[in-house]
């Protein structure tokens, strides 16, 4: 695709088409190919273009150069009746994510609760995608993963901790989940390099400078570090993701995690954690039901400040646009298009 020419619409069957032949381009298999796209084109859906398939650019340079390995054996280890490790050995995020997704499903069903812990791994994108996948088969989910290291420690000077990423997901039987899915810092580093952009001041809230001190100036932000949500609480929240995601599952964790910007060739042996319930366990899917559409009735009916802005529950925008997307098709970015053909052109290769 010509990257001028105007985006044009595509389904989302063609869209994880597209997806899976880039990703068999770049050297992986077709069953590893098509579990990385399902995550990305599902971000794709909700709305959540940067963490879809736009990361086709720094997966494939990490892929091309091996920072991240086409050839890597995901393997399973069982720790007990109800816990597994996921050893990703370098392979690209989303398909250890899957993995320990799907070894968590297995494991929920038949105990109860599954939880899998993974390591090996690199950025596997979204969170929600995951919860969505889980909650469509009956399962709440508790998952997190940690990254490189963009936020510093209440009261130090540099970065110590990841923005790293936690989602909660909770099945409704029509459809109607629950899933929140959120970083620690206040907003991502893209919205200050925008600010930057614009010639714009940032809100004082949003990061420091390099010497730790709250700034408003979007470059010297660049050089600092970004700020938690609430302060020493959301240092907190970061720093027990990460003991879940990296300490436990035997991952590299803190400033052990290498950054995929500075060392794009190095794995980053980052780790991710899974946390699975059968809701089946707790009672019929007509009690599920009827408690989690009273749940959501309660909030909706709170009366709105703006009319214009009611009262909605976590997951409700991303699955409207997953509703709208899945009629209408979806416009890719012409950059993003154009660089999926580039890749799955050497699929048709092989």
């Amino acid at each position: 695709m010509n990257v001028n020419e105007a985006p044009s619409l595509l389904s989302a069957a063609q869209l994880r088409t597209l997806g899976t032949d880039a990703f068999r381009g770049l050297g992986l298999g077709c069953d590893e190919a098509a579990q990385v796209a399902e995550v990305l084109v599902l971000a794709e859906l909700f709305g959540l273009t940067t963490h879809g398939l736009s990361r086709i650019e720094s997966y494939g340079e990490r892929l091309a150069s091996r920072g991240i390995d086409p050839d890597a054996q995901v393997q399973e280890h069982s720790l007990a009746p109800a816990i597994a490790r996921i050893e990703g050995n370098n392979a690209v995020g989303p398909l250890v994510g899957m993995r320990a997704l799907q070894a968590s499903m297995r494991i929920a069903k038949a105990q109860g609760v599954g939880v899998v812990l993974a390591n090996g791994s690199n950025h596997f994108g979204p969170i929600s995608p995951y919860s969505y996948l889980a909650a469509e088969k009956g399962f709440a989910s508790i998952i997190g993963s940690n990254a490189t290291t963009t936020i510093a420690p209440t009261g130090g000077s540099d970065a110590r901790l990841g923005n790293s990423p936690l989602g909660f997901g909770v099945p409704h039987p029509e459809g109607q989940h629950f899933m929140l899915d959120m970083a620690m810092s206040v907003v991502a580093r893209a919205k200050i390099r925008n600010a930057l952009k614009r010639g714009e001041a940032i809100p004082e809230t949003w990061a420091t400078d390099a010497a730790g001190k709250p700034t408003t100036d979007p470059r010297a932000a660049l050089d600092g570090f970004l700020l938690p949500i609430g302060g020493h609480k959301g240092y907190g929240l970061a720093l027990m993701v990460d003991l879940f995601a990296g300490l436990l599952s035997n991952a590299a964790y803190l400033t052990h995690v290498k950054s995929w910007v500075d060392a794009p060739d190095e794995p980053q042996n980052l780790g991710h954690f899974f946390i699975l319930i059968d809701t089946a366990r707790l009672g019929s899917t007509a009690w599920l039901a009827e408690r989690m559409s009273d749940f959501a009735a309660i909030l909706h009916g709170s009366p709105a400040i703006d009319q214009q802005a009611p009262v909605i529950v976590p997951g409700e925008i991303e699955l409207g646009k997953m509703r709208r997307h899945l009629k209408t098709g979806l416009a890719l970015d012409a950059s993003t298009h154009a660089l999926l053909d580039r890749y799955a052109s050497r699929a048709g290769k092989e």
